[in-house]
């Protein structure tokens, strides 16, 4: 991976800045996929033509070597990871395939999160759901063997509860405790009379937001992209900024 000096990347013609490559979960899903796609031709129309290509660290294809290596060799390009803790994907998966990417220029953008646009949608889509004062809510998040990855979530179920003004508890689908099903136990042991809604910490539908859906919550929230709902803005936004604080001072090579 090589480093250049910070600049303006918006300041250039689209067809000298760097291209963009979103990586996100996906799972052995279509829904997901299409949302992912339509976040990325939203963020390609708000970036004024700026090539974006998609990969995934989960099953699906391409993956980030494959999405690289279908750009020209001389474009450089800007990877924004669609991941919503930081762990082993980032630290592990995406390394190893920059690693890989020889004689292109690459940087790497910061994480979706903390920021608080991803606050205030998890909000709104609770809220969608139909949030009342008196209900209990329990974030559900895909989990992770990482240490680096639960904080993050922890993290980001205080920062909801403070937007919310209220508790939440964060459960985990895999690899890390509490379980959901084990935090929605709880909170229905201790709120026996209040609406439990659990809010999927998920960026797209999939394996993990049908496994939050059937975790035993009243009402389920819907994920962070919608496939077939407009992407929000916030979020486009929010992919766009993160593109042009890495990109500053790229061009083509």
């Amino acid at each position: 991976m090589t480093t250049d000096s910070p600049g303006d990347a918006s300041a250039a013609p689209s067809s000298l800045q760097p291209a963009l490559v979103l990586v996100a979960h996906s799972g052995n899903d279509a829904d997901g996929r299409r949302a992912v796609g339509e976040l990325k031709a939203a963020v390609e129309t708000r970036l004024g033509g700026v090539d974006a290509v998609a990969a995934f660290v989960d099953v699906q294809q391409p993956d980030l070597s494959e999405a690289l290596n279908s750009l020209r060799p001389d474009r450089s390009a800007v990877v924004v990871p669609l991941l919503l803790s930081t762990g082993y994907r980032v630290h592990s998966e995406l390394a190893h395939a920059l690693a890989a990417s020889t004689g292109r220029s690459v940087r790497v953008s910061e994480l979706l999160v903390p920021d608080d646009a991803v606050m205030d949608l998890l909000a709104m889509r609770l809220r969608q759901a139909g949030l009342r004062d008196d209900d209990v809510v329990v974030l559900a998040a895909a989990g992770s063997s990482d240490h680096r990855a639960v904080r993050d979530v922890l993290d980001t179920g205080r920062r909801l509860a403070s937007v919310l003004e209220r508790q939440v508890t964060a459960g985990f689908l895999t690899a890390a405790v509490p379980h959901l099903s084990s935090a929605v136990e709880t909170m229905r042991r201790l709120h026996p009379s209040s609406r439990l809604l659990v809010g999927p910490y998920l960026l797209a539908p999939g394996m993990f937001a049908d496994l939050a859906a059937a975790s035993g919550g009243d009402v389920v929230a819907r994920t962070l992209l919608v496939p077939g709902v407009t992407p929000p803005a916030p979020l486009v936004e929010l992919v766009v900024r993160r593109y042009r604080d890495a990109a500053g001072g790229m061009t083509l090579r």
